[in-house]
């Protein structure tokens, strides 16, 4: 018998635990260790924090679907890994021994590395779903008596998507009650330049983005790296591409939102071998730990080195159709030592992302993520925002199903490769 444990509820978590299933044999379980038995699909995130949506309409209680696929589901968060005694300490000091171990964690949220940065701070996130509750209601208070608006990403994100569509999905809130000419909005990011999204770009993201930004009348800071912040005033500094100053920035604000650095979770955070100095965990071309040959990892946990050097850190993003390359690599490897086989599947690490601007969007195709890609191209149109929606729905659905195969997104990807050849009327895009 073996006992493979799966740590971490997420996307990747879940998906693994539901995959790695088909792939056990009769004596092998499966464990997932998480937060609690509530999934939230974060991509939804944005829409909360603007009333969209309610935590109910993306939270899926996984209690019945894991007892239905004999998944063992321990709702006792995880407080440390010790991979040379193959266990995971809980927080309520009870241990889990286990034979393969995937770490699905996700990223800690570092809001403690910028002074004043985060909801204990004087900004708001959307990063977890109650989060983005808080900034609803925040924002709920600002419309009553509106102001400046900044938004962005901090230096050492890796997941610039979100910060995108919030700024575009305000912007469309604000002109439905009419108070957008009350609100001035300023993007800051680290990015070298607008549309970067930490991949170096995909295909015309630099001209779509900015020109969203421009007929949305945002303006925006490149190359910015956060200093502090302070009630009402955001403290930046512009930076040049050797890493000097250009230019300090002192901006107002009565509404923020700021994605803040990312981080390994303390969990893993400092085992030698297993995490780089940012507590990312280490992982081979089959997902599998160097040092630790048991361990395997899927999703924003991964360490993936960035696209090229930066002025100011930018990470690199895990979209959801990467993270289900790795999650599908990872089982059938699993699957594979089981059986007395070596790791012989790599993830593909393609990307598909659909970004909601609320009345339209962006979609872009990355095969692979990373350059030098196959497929290098974007495209923007109203149609986004429906197929936004489409994609919730019917991912909520498989969560709630048990099933992790992603018809949907293959089926997505053929449709965007078609696009690209027949562009829809309303659709506009420029390959790489």
């Amino acid at each position: 018998m073996a006992e493979i444990v799966v740590l971490g509820a997420g996307l990747g978590g879940t998906l693994m635990a539901y995959e790695m299933v088909d792939q056990l044999r009769a004596e092998d379980r499966v464990t997932v260790i998480g937060k609690g038995s509530c999934y939230q699909f974060y991509p939804s995130n944005p829409w909360v924090a603007v009333g969209w949506r309610q935590r109910k309409d993306i939270e899926v209680d996984l209690t019945a679907v894991m007892r239905k696929k004999n998944i063992n589901l321990v709702t006792t968060p995880a407080a440390k890994v010790d991979p040379k005694a193959k266990t995971v300490l809980l927080d309520d000091g009870s241990k889990v021994a286990y034979d393969y171990l995937v770490i699905a964690t996700g990223p800690e949220l570092a809001f403690d590395e910028i002074p004043g940065l985060g909801p204990q701070g004087h900004t708001l996130s959307i990063c977890e779903t109650g989060q983005a509750e808080a900034a609803y209601a925040a924002f709920e208070a600002f419309c009553k008596n509106p102001g400046p608006i900044v938004l962005g990403a901090a230096q050492g994100v890796s997941c610039f998507g979100p910060a995108y569509e919030f700024a575009f999905i305000i912007d469309t809130e604000l002109r439905r009650r009419k108070i957008r000419d009350r609100v001035p909005m300023t993007f800051v990011t680290p990015e070298p330049y607008i549309g970067h999204l930490g991949l170096d770009g995909v295909g015309d993201t630099k001209s779509l983005m900015e020109s969203e930004l421009r007929n949305r009348h945002i303006k925006w800071v490149t190359n910015a790296r956060v200093k502090s912040v302070e009630a009402g005033q955001m403290h930046i500094e512009e930076v040049n591409d050797d890493g000097s100053v250009k230019a300090a920035h002192d901006l107002p604000f009565a509404y923020s939102m700021m994605m803040p650095p990312f981080r390994g979770v303390p969990a893993v955070f400092g085992v030698e071998g297993l995490v780089n100095p940012r507590g990312f965990v280490l992982a081979d071309a089959f997902q599998r730990n160097p040092t630790y040959h048991d361990v395997f990892s899927v999703g924003v946990c991964v360490a993936i080195p960035p696209t090229g050097k930066t002025a100011v850190p930018v990470g690199v993003p895990k979209t959801g159709f990467m993270i289900e390359s790795m999650v599908a690599a990872t089982a059938h490897n699993i699957g594979g030592l089981l059986r007395g086989k070596q790791p012989d599947v790599k993830p593909t690490w393609n990307a598909v992302c659909l970004a909601d601007f609320g009345d339209g969007g962006v979609v872009f195709v990355a095969q692979p993520q990373l350059p030098p890609r196959n497929v290098n191209w974007a495209a923007q149109g109203k149609w986004v925002h429906l197929a936004k929606i489409a994609f919730e729905k019917y991912f909520l659905r498989k969560i709630k199903a048990g099933t992790s195969e992603p018809f949907y997104e293959n089926y997505l990807l053929k449709k965007l490769q078609i696009a690209k050849i027949h562009p829809p009327a309303q659709q506009s895009g420029k390959a790489g």
